[in-house]
């Protein structure tokens, strides 16, 4: 419950009354409760805390004056999903057209899931009267749910996925390098790779 206050305490002051906070957090807590497994090996409130945030910042995105359907906010999920994955592979951003083909949405829809996760006008009046940007920025809960939420799935990694993981992104070192240093190919490398950073986005999107 400790874990609960602590969480709840950080969105003080931002909209929602703490005893709303407070009961978003315990449901997210029994989630985390019913869903944790000790044997990968991972301190439960590592795990939680991600679980627990994350019931809490679904009362800001359910609280908005603009109601979006379920189905919308899913299709907006995997249209995003679609994106990401698109672009990690060809490096540039898709199209429309080219977004309607990767998940079977026309393109009317995959304009309407798009539009969902763009930031919206307040109506709060800025000072010149008129109504200001509300533009996203990370918050510090969110780069410590991330953080939480990466470190957790790198844990589910095998110790050679892991090791080409550090190798690549905390080392910095080439393909080639990683390869040599793990006793594979250059290709091998960069297409499990590909296939990790895939994983990691699936897991973490």
């Amino acid at each position: 419950m400790g874990l609960v206050r602590l969480c709840a305490s950080r969105f003080k002051g931002k909209g929602i009354e703490y005893e709303e906070l407070y009961s978003a957090g315990c449901v997210g807590l029994v989630k985390a409760v019913r869903s944790f497994d000790r044997n990968r090996g991972v301190r439960f409130s590592t795990y939680a805390v991600p679980v627990i945030l994350g019931e809490i910042r679904r009362l800001f995105r359910d609280g908005g004056s603009l109601k979006v359907s379920r189905s919308v906010k899913e299709r907006s999920l995997a249209v995003s999903r679609a994106s990401a994955g698109f672009e990690l592979s060809s490096g540039r951003e898709p199209t429309i057209s080219e977004l309607s083909e990767l998940t079977g949405f026309s393109q009317e829809e995959v304009i309407e899931a798009l539009s969902v996760s763009q930031p919206t006008v307040s109506l709060t009046p800025a000072d010149d009267g008129e109504p200001q940007l509300d533009l996203p920025v990370e918050s510090p809960e969110a780069k410590i749910t991330n953080s939480l939420a990466l470190r957790q799935a790198l844990n589910e990694l095998g110790d050679r996925d892991k090791a080409l993981i550090y190798c690549r992104f905390s080392l910095d070192l080439t393909q080639q390098a990683t390869a040599d240093r793990l006793g594979m190919t250059q290709v091998q490398v960069s297409r499990r790779e590909k296939k990790l950073l895939l994983w990691l986005r699936e897991k973490l999107y």
